[in-house]
């Protein structure tokens, strides 16, 4: 393969669909998800790979798709916030964030379902304390984190998460 210095044709598989791209191999998979397809659930910040709002799952983890290159998530299952509500219908933890009112401007929302699809897959029954820790990669300058609280905590009385996230952990 062909590693540059120009543009080259990289694989990946983004929500269950092989994707077949034509980047510079310096570009991250944020750029490529936002730019090449178009995917911009997921939202660039800081790019410094700390506030979590380009938060995405790369073969059932969280992962700041600002931190890694697309040309090395090849051979992953990357899940954006799009594979939730692929047919615009939101899914229980989307409705759970609406009815706890957790989003306020709502830029940071994205990053936090996906970090929190996957802290659920992982630990489906947690406490107040369990998600402070478990979403603390993730910032809201709204300061809408009771309402995130409260969404999580709504979801450990019925555990669910997108099933294939929940698919990609099992194999993963």
């Amino acid at each position: 393969m062909d590693l540059g210095p120009g543009p080259v044709s990289i694989q990946l598989n983004v929500n269950n669909q092989a994707q077949s791209i034509n980047c510079e191999p310096c570009l991250t998979l944020l750029q490529v998800l936002r730019e090449k397809l178009g995917l911009t659930g997921a939202k660039q910040v800081c790019d410094r790979a700390t506030c979590g709002a380009c938060t995405v799952l790369v073969n059932g983890k969280r992962v700041y798709s600002c931190s890694i290159l697309a040309i090395d998530a090849q051979d992953a299952k990357i899940e954006t916030v799009e594979s939730l509500a692929p047919d615009g219908t939101l899914d229980a933890l989307q409705q759970a964030f609406v009815a706890a009112d957790a989003s306020q401007c709502g830029y940071c929302t994205p990053g936090f379902i996906m970090s929190a699809t996957a802290f659920l897959a992982d630990n489906p029954s947690p406490t107040k304390e369990d998600i402070r820790k478990g979403m603390c990669g993730n910032l809201c300058r709204c300061g809408t984190y009771a309402g995130i609280e409260e969404a999580l905590l709504s979801m450990s009385k019925t555990p669910k998460t997108s099933a294939m996230a929940t698919e990609g952990r099992k194999r993963g």
